[in-house]
């Protein structure tokens, strides 16, 4: 006689491996043959399928619609056929993103965060929601946020004066202790909160705690502004594996643990380089690295993301972009990506999407 198959949710099987909360399949002891002993554990439970399954269908849904709002320059046009945004569905094919979600799955992506993206409130309210999803969907983000103008407005309200120096602002102690108050005790925790309240698991930090990035003074000049010097990737991957996304202000302490004010930029580099991370997503106010024409250039290699800054073509604030995601890429990340952050959901169209949102800077093409 054949016995019942069963489903059962069990807090340890007959060989004592399940938890609470697994699911136990087999057959009912009643079964001479097989007893208990057929119980075996499924370490994935349905709910958590369930998740898995909401999750990837939102992300899909909302790449479909922040694709039919982008601008016409991330719209391709696509080969016999005209692309027409109000009739037509989104060029995103469900086969190629759930191939591109199995690849990304358990990947570290540092996203720089800063500019009109975070000083936009719904832009903000799409990014903790794409953060959060990035981690539904299985991958490690962590998130290093800027905030100079929000700097610059609490220095004006404390009418405290700001001094420059080659267009750089001096950061002497009054301002270094504001810019720490800011970025840490206010940009820091609205954005990790944001994360949460999303769905997300966020931590909120500075280089600072538990040592995790150290400095060095720039240039005396300029005063209490620093470069990262070790970054601690044991501690942030810890951090990663447990299931947290790391949201890191730019602030870091020197050896005598005098704090120091960093670009976000090059911080995001060195986090990322130091974790080996498979993306760098640098957010900005500019499309991308544009050629002489004023064209977006969509991918570029080192070789010839350092040929337009010899040449000229790439000029003012681009340069230190194009560096810093050049060094971050010779450090060991896949590929590091100048985007721009004014377009909703970027990061999610970037990795799910068919059409670039930025440059995308790799070690060879």
């Amino acid at each position: 006689q054949r016995a019942t198959p069963i489903i059962r949710t069990a807090e340890t099987s007959a060989a004592g491996q399940c938890t609470a909360g697994d699911v136990a399949v087999g057959h009912s002891s009643n079964e001479p043959t097989l007893g208990r002993a057929a119980h075996f554990c499924l370490r994935t439970t349905f709910k958590t399928m369930y998740a898995q399954c909401l999750f990837l269908a939102t992300a899909l849904a909302t790449v479909s619609a922040a694709y039919l709002r982008a601008p016409a320059s991330v719209q391709p046009a696509v080969q016999g056929r005209c692309w027409q945004p109000r009739s037509c569905a989104a060029d995103v094919t469900l086969l190629n993103s759930l191939g591109r979600v199995s690849k990304l799955k358990g990947e570290t992506v540092v996203v720089k965060y800063g500019g009109h993206a975070m000083s936009n409130d719904e832009l903000a309210d799409g990014f903790a929601k794409d953060i959060a999803l990035l981690q539904g969907l299985g991958m490690k983000p962590v998130v290093v946020h800027g905030g100079g103008p929000q700097i610059g407005k609490m220095l004006e309200k404390l009418e405290i004066p700001s001094n420059f120096v080659n267009g750089l602002r001096v950061t002497d102690a009054a301002t270094m202790q504001v810019a720490e108050m800011v970025l840490a005790g206010s940009i820091n925790k609205k954005i990790a909160s944001s994360i949460c309240a999303a769905g997300g698991r966020a931590l909120g930090l500075t280089g600072r705690d538990d040592n995790l990035v150290s400095a060095t003074q720039k240039d005396p000049e300029l005063g209490l502004v620093g470069e990262p010097g070790l970054v601690r990737a044991d501690r942030l991957q810890a951090l990663l594996d447990t299931g947290v996304i790391p949201v890191i202000a730019p602030i870091a302490a020197g050896e005598d643990g005098q704090a120091f004010n960093l670009n976000a930029d090059t911080m995001a580099g060195a986090v990322a380089g130091a974790l080996r991370a498979h993306t760098l997503l640098l957010l900005t106010d500019v499309k991308g690295v544009l050629n002489s024409a004023g064209e977006l250039l969509p991918n570029l290699s080192l070789a010839q993301s350092n040929g337009l800054i010899e040449d000229g073509t790439a000029s003012g604030g681009m340069i230190p972009k194009l560096q810093n995601a050049m060094q971050a890429v010779e450090a060991g990340v896949g590929s590091a990506v100048i985007m721009d952050g004014r377009v909703p959901h970027c990061t999610l169209i970037h990795f799910f999407g068919e059409a670039a949102v930025g440059t995308a800077i790799a070690a060879d093409l």
